[in-house]
């Protein structure tokens, strides 16, 4: 694999418009463009964006469920097997103080919440507490989206959360296939694969992304980015490593905020009609380019992680609002789309479905 010595982003772009897919070359050479090349990268990837979300941001809110004491060892998880990282430990929520906490988050003015357990992967009276937890959300707020990311899957489990009213599944392929051995020992690429596929197969809407600045090469992010893209995942969380004190990765800063937003870029490119997710370390890597970012992903998270703090959520309301987005399911969002014609898809002519 080898990047091309010019390429027109632009043009690049009006070929994805008409159809066309990305080649690995191509997608290498979004990752090693020149900064004095980076606003003409993100004006070609915000056609994509604009033509599939518009100016819309949709916002997500984490509920950790269960911290710590996790049997897998991934390098970058302060939660992991060996981990020393001060976090905050503790069994599950009660159904109470976990609906509390995802009510937050809604009068934020998220669109999706995530409920998040560490460990493994769920025993099936995990699952029942699971579904308790959303069902009475679905009660109370029916129009949000419930996403689960409890681990791996056994066979059944997830068509119990869909009979539950879980909407999606997270579980992150994390990194390339190439490269997955050198984070985690203990489960393999192909367990995290296989619980996409399960969740695929209940009807769930699967969600996986990335954590990069774990060591991957370039062609390593290109060859996680086509996984991602073949395992058809409807959204994709971009995590940018925080290198915790206590974990094999800590001190590890191999990310600058221009490469992080060519990161970003690459998967618009990659994956133009699919969920790019703002996610974990954003604030820390990308720093004053989540703004313009904006213009590549169409998600973040509101608010904290599992074991780090995120920016402020005023100050992250404030920066949709100031570059001209807004968010989801708000009320600037219906009465702008109350005002305007729906979108057509290209060369059809039936109106287009809007984007979840």
């Amino acid at each position: 694999m080898s990047a091309p010595s010019t390429l027109s982003f632009n043009a690049l772009a009006e070929d994805v418009l008409a159809g066309s897919s990305v080649t690995a070359d191509q997608v290498l050479a979004i990752l090693q463009a020149p900064d004095e090349q980076l606003m003409d990268l993100v004006a070609a990837g915000a056609r994509l964006r604009r033509e599939h979300f518009g100016n819309r941001v949709k916002l997500n809110y984490l509920v950790s469920l269960k911290s710590g004491l996790c049997p897998e060892n991934c390098n970058y998880c302060s939660q992991a097997l060996g981990s020393t990282a001060p976090i905050l430990k503790y069994s599950w929520l009660s159904p109470e103080k976990a609906l509390e906490q995802a009510s937050h988050g809604i009068n934020g003015g998220a669109k999706r919440v995530c409920f998040v357990a560490s460990g493994r992967g769920p025993a099936n009276r995990d699952i029942d507490r699971v579904g308790e937890i959303v069902s009475t959300l679905r009660d109370e707020h029916p129009d949000v989206e419930v996403c689960a990311c409890l681990g791996l899957l056994k066979d059944g489990q997830a068509e119990r959360l869909q009979e539950a009213g879980v909407d999606a599944y997270n579980h992150n392929i994390n990194t390339a296939e190439s490269h997955h051995e050198k984070i985690v020992q203990t489960h393999t690429y192909e367990d995290r694969t296989d619980t996409i596929e399960k969740a695929k197969g209940a009807n769930l809407s699967p969600c996986s992304g990335l954590i990069v600045g774990m060591g991957e090469s370039d062609e390593q992010l290109v060859e996680a980015l086509f996984a991602l893209r073949d395992l058809d995942s409807d959204s994709i969380p971009i995590n940018f490593l925080i290198p915790f004190d206590g974990t094999p990765l800590a001190g590890t800063w191999e990310l600058t905020p221009t490469k992080s937003l060519k990161i970003v870029a690459a998967a618009r490119f990659v994956c133009p009609d699919k969920e790019i997710r703002l996610a974990g370390g954003r604030e820390m890597h990308l720093r004053s380019l989540q703004a313009t970012a904006l213009h590549l992903a169409n998600s973040i998270f509101l608010g904290d992680y599992l074991t780090s703090e995120g920016q402020a959520a005023n100050d992250d309301l404030a920066m949709i609002r100031d570059n001209g987005f807004v968010i989801e399911g708000s009320e600037e969002e219906l009465a702008a789309a109350s005002t305007k014609p729906v979108p057509r898809k290209r060369g059809a002519g039936t109106e287009a479905a809007p984007n979840a």
